[in-house]
């Protein structure tokens, strides 16, 4: 690993900086919820985000980015942000349509690069039970030793499945066991983070999703205390043969450590639309309000930020707006 210099900087009041950022992401996107744009506003996301992260003081690197799928050269992998001063840093992004935008940052040298494997299979669940699971294991074992540490009977554990085409035989499975499946919408981030977070129903997280949102979950989880286990799964030959060259055979299995290493991680997401982990942004009279979320690792602390953003004139606006 790059010796980290100057991290001393990766601590809550960067965080306080970066949700900034996460916040005018959502902003952006929200004004084209609904709209059937969905390209437009994940520019409009990922545009503001890219403003805003340029003025925080770090000297950022983004390990991964979000430019290279979307078509456009902003906040690609390698790409430098801050302004230059603070703390030496890995950061990665992800922003979308509707999903919230999420930005995690670890000392330099410390995030995990999937290599262009798109696709990774999950496992993720709070402090309880990190010992007592194993993605080895068949899921039905799992979901018995989940039971069993929490105290309940098997149906009242609630697992947390990205509702996508590829893990409809995993629900299958988790039904067929006796346990429940809440479906998310959102990708893994939002489940995994519900899976650590106490007063949530949810108790874990499975499933496969983006190999980008394994690596901003096990950052967020590195600050609450909970775990990841994941196994990258490449989709063509390519994949395979990019995975081959990290050393890493079909069944390695990455931890949470493998994937974010050093003391010092932050994590910020703000919502765009309701969420198992976030309210959406709401419009009131004169203004708007957003909700997110700060975590950090050191000191571990769990924020919940609540704004309020003066409703700006149509010539204040940033970014592209759908009524011009």
């Amino acid at each position: 690993m790059v010796p980290s210099a100057g991290t001393e900087g990766l601590d809550h009041t960067l965080a306080l900086e970066l949700v900034r950022a996460t916040e005018a992401a959502a902003l952006a996107a929200d004004r084209w919820v609904g709209r059937g744009a969905t390209n437009s506003g994940r520019s409009a996301a990922i545009d503001a985000m890219h403003r805003l992260l340029m003025s925080v003081p770090m000297r950022g690197a983004v390990v991964i980015g979000v430019g290279e799928k979307r078509g456009t050269s902003v906040l690609p992998k390698g790409e430098c942000v801050g302004d230059g001063n603070g703390p030496a840093c890995d950061i990665v992004i992800s922003a979308g349509d509707v999903s919230p935008p999420m930005v995690a940052v670890a000392e330099r040298g410390a995030m995990y690069d999937p290599s262009s494997v798109l696709s990774m299979e999950k496992l993720a669940v709070g402090p309880d039970y990190v010992h007592v699971v194993d993605i080895d294991r068949p899921v039905a074992q799992n979901l018995r030793a989940v039971a069993a540490v929490k105290g309940v009977r098997l149906s009242d554990v609630i697992v947390a499945v990205s509702n996508r085409p590829r893990n409809r035989q995993l629900v299958r499975e988790i039904r067929e066991a006796g346990a429940r499946v809440h479906l998310t919408e959102g990708g893994d981030v939002a489940g995994a983070i519900a899976a650590a977070c106490p007063e949530n129903s949810v108790d874990m997280l499975m499933g496969t999703g983006g190999a980008a949102d394994g690596v901003i979950a096990a950052a967020a989880l590195s600050c609450l205390g909970g775990a990841l286990q994941a196994r990258l799964r490449p989709e063509d030959s390519e994949q395979h043969e990019k995975k081959h060259q990290t050393g890493l055979d079909a069944g390695s299995v990455l931890h949470t450590g493998d994937l974010v290493r050093g003391g010092k991680v932050l994590f910020c997401a703000t919502g765009v639309t309701g969420s198992e982990l976030l309210s959406g942004v709401q419009h009131r009279s004169g203004r708007t309000c957003t909700q997110s979320i700060v975590l950090c690792s050191s000191p571990h602390t769990v924020r919940i930020v609540t704004s309020e953003h003066r409703r700006a004139s149509r010539s204040e606006h940033l970014g592209m707006d759908p009524d011009e």
